[in-house]
């Protein structure tokens, strides 16, 4: 671990003397007396090395982490294992300091890692192509709205309300900004409402928006919700879990034209909210509209394999009025987090991860509703998360639950005021049996 060395008063005496002045105040002599902070700050005097770690180490150990604690909660990130060889990989000074291939022609290393990365999402997810990744599920579907908008000259985007509500809070500020219009769709027992999304759709409809499984767990119909579409000559975007992608059919399978994510739940710790990547993958007519780069597989001179840029769309490479984007990111070190742990897994592992946490999620739906506290809320299939509705207060419900060291699901009618009550619970395949039967017992007690 690499340690910070505060700098001496003979330090600071020596560089001085260096720039040819006396005092620090004399080295800020060009700002006004008005704007210069004429004492010192409020705060604690300094500590040794050892006694910052022991009070950083005493604060840590007030947090409600996952080593100590069992995870129900989920609603958009999820506690899935992650094996000990990706956090000793993604140490490695190459890997942890190589943000980004600027000079792709000497970062065949970088390079490689995105293309390989990019495969096995063009797998999952259907696509023919992707991009190096954007910073999180919810911009990576904004930046599709913006793309479906660009392409088509159109200036509507519907959306399902049973997409993420923080990804369509992004939405809709970026498109108050770039001069399009966000319109929802409504639903019926957790899953689109065709006739609704039949009725708004338009000539002036870029695209349609969806999640499946979507926010509350439920696998949607996304072979309806593609014909509705495209007989309108409208974009389908589909918003997916890339675990439940091992399971179910890919969105590209089911008609789907643009298929985003939010890829946390490869290989990435929670980690209060990030660094996260968003996933991004479309079909080859609109490679060249895809916001970010595209890193493609080549031969040199000599017939050795090499790895290149093929599109770099972004503003330091090319003007600002031709790029594709201004809010994308490449997330490298996220990128290859998710790549080796596809890789450690493979298909039958990354399956394996799917099944057993559609099955332990089902099995805990069973034992909630069989205690009688709890009633179904909808009667739709749903993948590894799904909603009760409890009598008791989600809140008082929640806290009773941390006292025994378990996070409890998230509270519907924060989002969803019309779902009072509602539990949305999320189960993975580190769930085991006595930790979800120990759950169960606990919150009706």
């Amino acid at each position: 671990m690499t340690r910070y060395m505060g700098i001496t008063d003979s330090d600071r005496k020596h560089m001085l003397k260096e720039v040819g002045v006396k005092t620090m105040k004399d080295l800020f002599a060009d700002v006004s007396d008005k704007v210069y902070l004429a004492r010192k700050l409020n705060i604690p005097p300094a500590l040794s090395e050892m006694e910052v770690i022991k009070k950083l180490k005493s604060m840590a150990e007030k947090n409600s982490d996952l080593d100590h604690y069992t995870c129900f909660l989920g609603a958009g990130a999820y506690d899935h294992f992650i094996p000990a060889a990706i956090g000793q990989l993604l140490s490695r000074q190459e890997f942890y300091t190589a943000y980004t291939p600027y000079q792709p022609e000497i970062s065949q290393g970088t390079l490689q890692a995105i293309f390989e990365y990019q495969s096995m999402i063009c797998e999952l997810t259907g696509m023919d192509v992707s991009n190096a990744s954007l910073y999180d599920g919810a911009t990576a579907l904004t930046e599709a709205a913006m793309m479906a908008v660009a392409t088509s000259k159109r200036s509507e985007i519907l959306i399902s309300e049973n997409v993420h509500p923080e990804s369509r809070q992004v939405l809709k500020t970026y498109a108050k900004f770039r001069n399009f219009t966000v319109k929802e769709v409504s639903s019926i027992d957790g899953q689109i409402d065709p006739n609704d999304l039949r009725n708004k759709i338009n000539d002036d409809t870029a695209a349609f928006l969806m999640q499946s499984p979507n926010f509350f767990g439920i696998i949607e119909d996304i072979v309806s919700a593609s014909e509705i579409t495209h007989n309108n000559k409208s974009l389908l975007i589909v918003s997916a879990d890339p675990i439940s992608m091992a399971l179910l059919k890919s969105p590209g399978e089911l008609g789907a034209d643009i298929v985003v994510g939010e890829g946390q739940g490869l290989g990435n710790p929670i980690s209060y909210g990030g660094p996260y990547l968003g996933f991004f993958a479309t079909k080859e007519k609109w490679m060249r509209k895809v916001p970010g780069r595209i890193v493609g597989q080549t031969v040199d001179k000599e017939g050795r394999r090499g790895f290149v840029l093929t599109l770099q769309t972004r503003e330091q490479h090319i003007r600002r009025e031709k790029a594709t984007s201004n809010i994308c990111s490449n997330q490298g070190l996220n990128a290859l987090a998710a790549a080796m742990y596809m890789t450690l897994l493979g298909k039958e592992g990354l399956r394996e991860v799917a099944e057993l946490s559609a099955q332990k999620a089902h099995y805990t739906y069973e034992q909630l509703l069989k205690t009688g506290k709890f009633t179904q809320v909808f009667d739709k299939p749903f993948f590894k998360e799904f909603a009760v509705k409890s009598e008791k207060e989600i809140s008082e419900l929640n806290s009773r639950l941390l006292e025994e060291k378990i996070i409890g699901g998230y509270a519907l009618e924060n989002d969803y005021p019309s779902l009072k009550g509602g539990w949305l619970i999320s189960v993975t395949e580190k769930r085991t049996k006595d930790e979800i039967d120990y759950f169960v017992r606990k919150v009706v007690e």
